[in-house]
């Protein structure tokens, strides 16, 4: 282990970029960001981050919010819900995300 020669190339080289995890939360994030700026909440999630874990699953960090911030975005849930948001969707009521519409690395 110690001896093996290495050629020069660290045995546990890995990027993100090789993931698509990462293109999938980055995706998500930006599709989260745009809708929180349209709803005038872009200054009340300073955590909103794309991460990845250490099994490489993409994720969305959406971090720490006032209780101000939670109760106006149980509020903008509530009313789509009231809408008929997800009503017509069969998979558990996610909605679509520019992940699923994109998939390729952009």
């Amino acid at each position: 282990m110690r001896d093996e020669p290495t050629s020069g190339r660290d045995a546990a080289t890995w990027s993100p970029l090789d993931s698509d995890g990462w293109y999938a939360a980055r995706n998500a994030t930006t599709a989260l960001r745009d809708a929180l700026v349209r709803a005038g909440l872009e200054k009340d999630f300073p955590y909103l981050r794309a991460d990845l874990n250490a099994f490489g699953h993409g994720l969305v960090e959406l971090g720490r919010v006032s209780p101000d911030t939670a109760e106006r975005l149980a509020e903008l849930l509530r009313l789509a819900l009231a809408s008929g948001f997800g009503t017509d969707r069969c998979n558990l009521g996610h909605a679509p995300t520019t992940a699923n519409e994109d998939k390729g690395r952009t």
